[in-house]
């Protein structure tokens, strides 16, 4: 018999519990806001007692720190889902899908408003999901396939430049047709300005569509990692977020 209070002996059932929790937080926290989103509210929705929280999350800040980890882990997921076999659109799978996660785009937004004190920690490390050396690796093999212009110098700064910059500008759409137009405006407008107008052949344009996806592969890799170091206990969560 599992005594009150411990974690399941189970992993899926821990791992469910966990994910029940994370549940909670964030349909409170996208109700209230985080800075009025208690421990007590969570467990209280989520079903469990308080003490069962502490059991995978010292702190709040390390159970929402692992909820914007699982945002980032589904958000790969359904960009490695559309399968983007460009640069241009790899980035405007990212503008869709983070148009449609509230949570992140908060964070990368710094809407302390929803996030309260937790934005002003972590804004930093919420303002980009393609940044890194995996980023700079992937297109520096699209320049030398031909499908990226090696000018400017930065190829990555500018596809991000060009990711946010859209992502920050308001339309007066719904939110979907938002996040579909916009998408498409980041697809087209990474293509025009950085793509070398040159038709690659099918063994290059092959070539650049696995190159994507084997960065978006990597990427979800590393989130997922990341995501289940915090998941089952007195994990120190909120480290890379």
């Amino acid at each position: 018999m599992v005594k009150v209070g411990r974690p399941p002996q189970d992993p899926a059932r821990q791992l469910e519990r966990a994910h029940r929790i994370l549940d909670a937080a964030a349909e409170l926290i996208l109700r209230w806001g985080y800075g009025k989103t208690t421990i007590d509210d969570v467990a209280k929705r989520a079903g469990v007692a308080k003490g069962t929280i502490y059991l995978h999350w010292k702190t709040r800040d390390e159970l929402f720190a692992a909820l914007l980890r699982r945002e980032r882990v589904l958000m790969l997921a359904e960009v490695r889902r559309d399968a983007p076999a460009t640069l241009g659109e790899l980035y405007g799978g990212y503008a869709r899908a983070l148009l449609r996660r509230p949570l992140l785009q908060a964070l990368m937004r710094g809407d302390s408003e929803l996030l309260g004190k937790f934005t002003r920690q972590k804004q930093q490390a919420g303002r980009s999901p393609t940044m890194g050396p995996p980023l700079e690796a992937y297109v520096a093999e699209l320049v030398k396939l031909g499908a990226v212009r090696a000018e400017p110098a930065e190829p990555a700064m500018v596809a991000n430049a060009v990711l946010y910059g859209f992502l920050f500008v308001p339309d007066g759409l719904s939110r979907e047709e938002s996040a579909e137009r916009i998408a498409f405006l980041v697809t087209d407008t990474i293509d025009r300005a950085m793509s070398t107008g040159r038709p690659l052949p099918g063994d290059d344009a092959d070539a650049v569509a696995r190159a994507t996806l084997d960065f978006l592969a990597a990427a979800q890799e590393i989130a997922e990692q990341r995501l289940a170091a915090s998941m089952g206990g007195p994990q120190q969560a909120q480290r890379s977020v």
